[in-house]
């Protein structure tokens, strides 16, 4: 065999070679002889100094390119809540596939000398199915499936997951989340499977195995499988007042009792990553917590495989920024997530190897974990692209017919019956009206991490193909059985119904977008319905889609019927076979139920108006009172916060050239507004405008107060730029000069500067211009209060 492929041979391979074979990057041979351990210190032998830290380097897909692979040889890298092959999230999977054989290509071309080559890994958020690409199954969100207790359903899921990720070639799984949420205000309650970690343990370790296979399976971690991940460690679940990435206090023993808890399921089932969480434990972030990462992850749990990063979650340790952070690596991080800034990552870190604030042993060893890993997945086995893997380009298994009974099954096993007067089951033959705007809106169903990583927003049913929402399900089984549906979203009926099914509940959000400050549930879309056909003796049955218990007892003594529906996804007949009594009612509570309206969290019965373990059957009448329906949060000023977080607040919209902007983000108009990170990811947007162009923001209700606008001007304008509120128009060319280059300043606009504030704000440019803005507020300050820039 020669020493190197030719130019020629390599080209004829990438061009259609299944099996990538390389003599420059000799692997020790695979036999019952050779350990893991003496496999792994060879090729650590043979890496320079660079490869190595590349390994522990995770870019995500639209920051870099197969020439960027090429030259560094990244370890793995990810596709983010918003990121699709060739800038484009809603590509189909067809060119998933194809970047992913274009990856895989590069970073098993030859290097020079001896040194091995490593092939890479690709990570996606597939937390709870496929669900970045279109046409892939959807199950119910993991608060769905903590009331189903079924564990069985829940590998069969991770199964389906795993074959659909497979092809697309995808080798790497961020889920499941095990977190125990214990404040329902968190915006990431919809990924915990329950407050109680007893709940929780089982059933992410059943998700475990159908992704992975189980222990001794000879398919374990190949063929349809896929790796997994547990995420994330520890306490994400139980930061004060359910801020997220926020601070998690109290006696460290307690804390790991509740949040560390599911963890030992999770190794025992073989997961092979771990990824560290954003919060902090008693003032120390986890990603740079060696007590926690090293100490109890691996000297107490016992776990060997390797531990990664959230995104920049490193640059959030003190000291550290996203392109300097020695400190997570020693306290135990294995692979860095740096999405953007990868290069600047790279550079320092291989320059603290060489200068010893990174011990070569922490790095070999690091290095060490990944290569196990891979080792175990069969990537060091042969070099097979990803196009020619077992399922890769079997795209009919993508929302096949066996994965969406599979997704049928969970939502009719996730229902959650709350409350029944003897509507429920729907009675054969009986003409059935379908009211609430999220009646016939798969993407409401599914929730945020969904084809987008907050979901919902312009996301309309032709994006589901092969879906099923809660309407077509509901007539399907409603005409099946003799009966007649109707669809109203706005509750309007020529034919008088037998019974209304009122569907509303939470828009979209995914992470820290949806943190709350209580739990009260506020739109009265609903509520008007259901007290609508109260009022005309109409039988109503409420199905309330959520990603979290909340405090509805208006809505509970409004309607005859009430379901919990969670967020279903993609299968709305399973409602439907619910709600006929196809299918019994089985679900019960993985939270508590809250009675009163409050902001403090509640777990266990005290606090709770229906407790963990709670749901009835079909054959079930309960007998709940008239519950009280006085909630201060209700009469708090509303509409103060426009834009915070990444998302607009109800009521809140913007234009650009008659185009609307949803969460500030999109084209129209000549302006185009992106995501950008400030204190998490995407929390902020950078607004470009081309010559000419305007932005207008507004508020739907008449509100009140001084503007307030933490903004941000990398360049200084080079031509006019205005702002205009009611009557006024101020020029803002000379201050935002000033900001030029000076990071992240608050702008307020008072009376004294714009008489008469008007309800929108519009921002134009003459020039070319970009502006960033952090958040949009309005605050009743002070009379004569001065405007500022």
């Amino acid at each position: 065999m020669k020493a190197f492929w030719t130019a020629t041979a390599l080209a004829v391979c990438l061009a259609g070679c299944s099996t990538v074979p390389n003599e420059a990057n000799t692997l020790p041979a695979v036999s019952g002889q050779t350990s893991e351990e003496a496999r792994i210190a060879d090729l650590l032998s043979r890496m320079s100094i660079e490869r190595k830290v590349a390994q522990l380097v995770q870019p995500q897909i639209n920051s870099f390119t197969a020439e960027d692979m090429r030259r560094y040889r990244f370890g793995s890298y990810l596709n983010g809540g918003n990121g699709g092959p060739y800038g484009d999230e809603f590509a189909e999977a067809s060119e998933w596939l194809k970047l992913a054989d274009e990856m895989y290509l590069a970073s098993v071309e030859p290097l020079e000398g001896n040194e091995p080559v490593i092939p890479m890994m690709w990570g996606t958020d597939a937390v709870h199915g496929h669900t970045n690409v279109i046409r892939a199954t959807i199950f119910p969100h993991n608060i769905g499936l903590g009331a189903t207790r079924d564990a069985d359903l829940v590998r069969r899921i991770g199964e389906a997951t795993a074959t659909e990720i497979a092809v697309t070639g995808i080798d790497w799984n961020f889920s499941p989340t095990v977190a125990v949420a214990r404040d329902d205000r968190w915006g990431r309650t919809y990924e915990s499977y329950s407050e109680d970690p007893a709940i929780v343990a089982p059933l992410g370790a059943a998700l475990i195995e159908g992704l992975q296979g189980r222990q001794g399976d000879p398919d374990r971690l190949r063929g349809q499988h896929v790796i997994a991940t547990a995420k994330h460690f520890f306490g994400d679940g139980g930061t004060d007042q359910g801020v997220d990435q926020g601070e998690v206090t109290g006696d460290i023993e307690s804390l790991k009792a509740i949040h560390a808890a599911p963890y030992p399921a999770a190794i025992d089932a073989g997961v092979e990553a771990v990824m560290a969480s954003f919060n902090s434990i008693n003032g120390r972030k986890m990603h740079g917590n060696e007590a926690l990462l090293t100490g109890v992850l691996r000297d107490e749990l016992g776990f060997d495989g390797l531990v990664v990063g959230d995104w920049n979650g490193h640059g959030q340790v003190a000291g550290c920024t996203n392109t300097d952070c020695p400190q997570s690596l020693l306290a135990g991080l294995d692979i860095y997530m740096v999405p953007d800034e990868w290069r600047g990552l790279l550079e320092t870190t291989v320059a603290q190897v060489r200068d010893g604030t990174i011990p070569m042993a922490r790095l070999d060893e690091a290095v060490g974990r990944v290569l196990r890993v891979k080792m175990r997945a069969g990537l060091l086995d042969e070099f097979v692209r990803p196009s020619q893997r077992p399922v890769a380009g079997r795209y009919d298994l993508l929302g096949s017919a066996e994965h969406r009974a599979i997704a049928r099954e969970a939502v009719a096993k996730s229902q959650v019956l709350l409350k029944n007067n003897g509507v429920l089951p729907l009675k054969a033959g009986a003409t059935v009206l379908v009211a609430g705007s999220a009646a016939d809106d798969i993407a409401q169903a599914a929730g945020g991490w969904t084809l987008t990583w907050q979901g919902g927003g312009d996301l309309d049913n032709e994006y589901f193909p092969g879906a099923t929402s809660i309407w077509q399900g509901l007539k399907a089984a409603t005409e099946e059985s003799g009966g007649t549906a109707m669809l109203a979203p706005d509750g309007d009926y020529t034919t008088r119904p037998d019974v209304a099914i009122v569907v509303f509940g939470e828009e979209p959000y995914a992470e820290f977008a949806g943190d709350r400050k209580n739990v009260a549930f506020s739109d009265e879309e609903g509520l008007a319905l259901l007290r609508r056909f109260e009022a005309e003796d109409i039988p109503t049955v409420a199905v309330f889609l959520s990603g979290r218990p909340m405090w509805v007892n208006r809505e509970l003594n409004a309607a005859d019927a009430f379901v919990a529906a969670w967020l279903p996804g993609s299968e709305g007949a399973g409602i439907a076979d619910v709600l006929t009594g196809t299918e019994p009612s089985t679900g019960r509570l993985s939270f508590s139920w809250p009675r009163g309206c409050d902001a403090g969290p509640v777990n266990g019965p005290e606090k709770a108006l229906f407790p963990v373990g709670y749901g009835l059957s079909l054959t079930q009448r309960s007998s709940l009172p008239m519950l009280d329906e006085s909630c201060d949060a209700l009469l708090a000023a509303s509409g103060s916060d426009w834009f915070v977080n990444g998302r607009f607040e109800q009521g809140i919209t913007a234009v650009a050239g008659g185009v609307a902007l949803p969460d500030l983000r999109g084209a129209g108009g000549g302006v185009t507004a992106r995501g950008i990170d400030r204190n998490a990811q995407e929390d902020s947007r950078e607004i470009t405008f081309t010559p000419g162009s305007a932005l207008t923001i507004s508020q739907t209700e008449e509100g009140e107060g001084a503007y307030r606008i933490v903004y941000r001007v990398r360049q200084r304008p080079q031509q006019t730029v205005t702002l205009t509120t009611g009557s006024a128009t101020l020029s803002l060319t000379q201050p935002l000069s000033v900001a030029a280059e000076k990071d992240w300043r608050e702008m307020v606009i008072t009376e004294e500067c714009a008489s008469g504030l008007g309800n929108e704000l519009t921002i134009a440019s003459e020039g070319a211009f970009t502006l960033d803005i952090a958040t949009i507020e309005r605050d009743n300050l002070p009379e004569g209060t001065a405007c500022s820039f």
